[in-house]
């Protein structure tokens, strides 16, 4: 399949520093959602429907309102017929499970969450992009936030100063503390798959050379994550991409990883122990799952149950934690221990079925699950059809990560940031050459 080219923002006659500064002015909104990341959140992160409060989610609220008022000062329909139905069709969803929810008042918050995570954001992201280099200029500020945290991460490796894993403070995190400890390899895959984006693409030598570098240097915080789900969603996705660029291609960078993998873990020494004891047990998930797995695959069958209970509409948003210890099995522990990068020993309640799907389904029924995921769906043929691989390998990684995991956390915020930017190349009616 043919690649779309990429072009290094400056790159092209004309352009350098003045037009890197007026862009980052105009998608000031934009890149301080992302910076806003950087700042150690405060409180725990709440699965599900639940919103955290952070100061990102705050700037993600005035980018909303930035981009209405520029909407209405333009007097110009904001999106063609088919990218408003897509973006808005989970609405239809969202709605009709917050009325037929035993408790509506308590599924409010849901519904703001929802249209704030799913469409608002994303929207107003894919307004704020004009043309390709806007979308490299938000691409290149994700792979920014993903080096920093994770030299935040492997600093707290080095130093024993990360969340806790097997009785050792040395799990990376970034500045995302250990109540949200996929914070990090969430922000650090996203740069991943971007830079193999660039690099796998028709781009220009710096381009590709600066995304080699990026990559090499953001495998080892992703290695040091000890995320079993962001590594499967990872290669996976990145296999995607690498399909995507031709077969000799990916042939010649597979076995270049693997030689990467062989020195940075092997030579090295990278976690090298217990990051072989985090891989195999991806394979033991079924023979001898550890407490973790357990407690996944506990939830995950409530989460069906409640689905048998309303199949249609679901329970409600915000009713999987109501409605959980009427549906699980006494195999369900009463929560997750967590502790180290610089907090104290918290015993984490588990409130959501740590499944995107399972999630929707349990809450807002088949009807909603059709509406969420058909959107999604929508936006990754786009995204094929014009052959973005940016924006394939971050709707991808998104959408197999959601079998292991779902919205919660500071770092969710950032995934309607990284929708948007997909949304953009897959459904905006402009030139990109």
């Amino acid at each position: 399949m043919a690649t779309a080219a990429w072009v290094l923002p400056g790159a092209a006659a004309g352009t350098g520093v003045r037009d890197w500064a007026r862009r980052a002015w105009a998608l000031s909104p934009v890149l301080a959602v992302i910076a806003l990341l950087l700042v150690p959140a405060d409180g725990g992160a709440e699965g599900g429907t639940g919103g955290t409060g952070t100061i990102a989610d705050a700037a993600s609220g005035l980018l909303v309102l930035i981009c209405l008022v520029r909407v209405v000062r333009s007097g110009a329909r904001p999106l063609s017929r088919a990218a408003a139905v897509v973006i808005g069709l989970p609405v239809l969803g969202i709605c009709l499970a917050a009325i037929t929810s035993n408790d509506p008042a308590a599924s409010l918050p849901g519904v703001a969450r929802y249209v704030q995570v799913f469409v608002l954001v994303p929207a107003a992201v894919l307004l704020m992009i004009r043309d390709r280099r806007d979308f490299a200029v938000v691409a290149w500020a994700l792979v920014g936030l993903a080096l920093l945290q994770g030299a935040v991460g492997v600093t707290q490796y080095l130093t024993g100063t990360g969340a806790s894993y097997q009785g050792e403070d040395i799990r990376a995190v970034g500045t995302f503390g250990p109540t949200d400890v996929m914070g990090m390899a969430t922000v650090v895959s996203y740069g991943l798959v971007i830079v193999a984006g660039i690099a796998l693409g028709s781009g220009r030598g710096r381009a590709r050379t600066a995304a080699l570098v990026c990559a090499g240097l953001l495998f080892v915080p992703l290695v040091l994550s000890f995320s079993r789900g962001a590594w499967i969603a990872t290669v996976l996705t990145v296999a995607i991409q690498l399909v995507l660029s031709g077969l000799r291609r990916a042939a010649r960078v597979a076995l270049a990883v693997g030689a990467l993998a062989v020195v940075l873990v092997g030579g090295f020494g990278v976690g090298s122990a217990m990051v072989k004891e985090r891989v195999a047990s991806i394979t033991q998930v079924a023979g001898a799952p550890d407490q973790s797995v357990t407690d996944r695959y506990t939830m995950w069958a409530a989460a069906g149950e409640m689905w048998r209970s309303d199949p249609l509409t679901g329970v409600g948003l915000k009713g999987f934690p109501a409605y959980r210890d009427s549906h699980a099995s006494l195999a369900l522990s009463s929560g997750s221990d967590t502790a180290g990068a610089g907090a104290a020993f918290h015993r984490q309640p588990l409130l959501s079925p740590h499944n995107m799907y399972l999630l929707v389904l349990s809450e807002q029924g088949l009807l909603g699950l059709l509406a969420l995921v058909g959107s999604w769906a929508a936006l990754l043929v786009g995204a094929v059809r014009r052959a973005g691989l940016v924006a394939i390998g971050v709707l991808s990684w998104q959408f197999i990560d959601f079998f292991y995991a779902d919205i919660g956390g500071p770092s969710t915020v950032l995934m309607s940031v990284v929708l948007g930017l997909a949304a953009w190349w897959s459904l905006a009616e402009v030139k990109r050459a």
